[in-house]
């Protein structure tokens, strides 16, 4: 088993962070993305998406996307619980992990993808559609923190993916100039309880 990803990616850094917490070791081999090594036939029969990370297994099998992976890791060890615990709170991580995702996560990559200088020339970028995700994104943030006023982490009193959705995308943000603002005294206060965690270093 091993994990093939790209360390300055934010997905892979997702999956990182997971196993971390679960104190889950796998080998990690490297594709560099922007020597295209992710665009080779032979990754790309691993993942005809192109896009890392992609899990291994020992029986030949290729799981791709970061959700997906975890997902594997949190069956094979539930503890701790990072995808819940029951019914109900497996279903509240989940809509609280989608919503980072694709209300914070997904806003971030799209500005980053279509106004950085990183893919000039790579991918076609549409500006202006970038900083429509940036100002989502933002909006996102001023969010989440008056949610954050009335409990510990995103989806409650747990730590859980979907906190780990939302540091990651927050601190891929900077690249960005997204930024968590000095008023925003809850979003502040929860960042620093997950960034400081052993984990977040993965």
């Amino acid at each position: 088993m091993k994990i093939h990803e790209f360390t300055m990616a934010p997905n892979p850094r997702r999956v990182r962070v997971f196993l971390a917490e679960k104190g889950i070791e796998v080998p990690y081999q490297q594709v560099d993305i922007g020597k295209n090594e992710n665009r080779t036939p032979e990754f790309l029969a691993m993942n005809p998406m192109g896009r890392v990370p992609v899990l291994e297994l020992d029986d030949g099998t290729y799981l791709a996307e970061s959700v997906a992976i975890c997902r594997y890791f949190e069956e094979q060890q539930p503890e701790p619980p990072l995808l819940g615990t029951d019914a109900k709170d497996r279903a509240w991580v989940e809509m609280w992990q989608r919503r980072m995702e694709f209300g914070l996560f997904e806003q971030i990559a799209g500005c980053f993808r279509n106004t950085h200088d990183y893919f000039k020339g790579r991918l076609p970028q549409v500006p202006e559609y970038g900083n429509l995700c940036k100002q989502a994104a933002i909006e996102r943030i001023q969010g989440l923190d008056g949610e954050l006023a009335g409990r510990e982490f995103i989806a409650g009193e747990r730590y859980t993916i979907a906190d780990i959705t939302a540091l990651v995308a927050i601190d891929f943000g900077r690249l960005s100039n997204i930024r968590i603002e000095p008023e925003q005294k809850n979003l502040a206060r929860w960042y620093q309880a997950v960034s400081t965690r052993p984990s977040a270093k993965a």
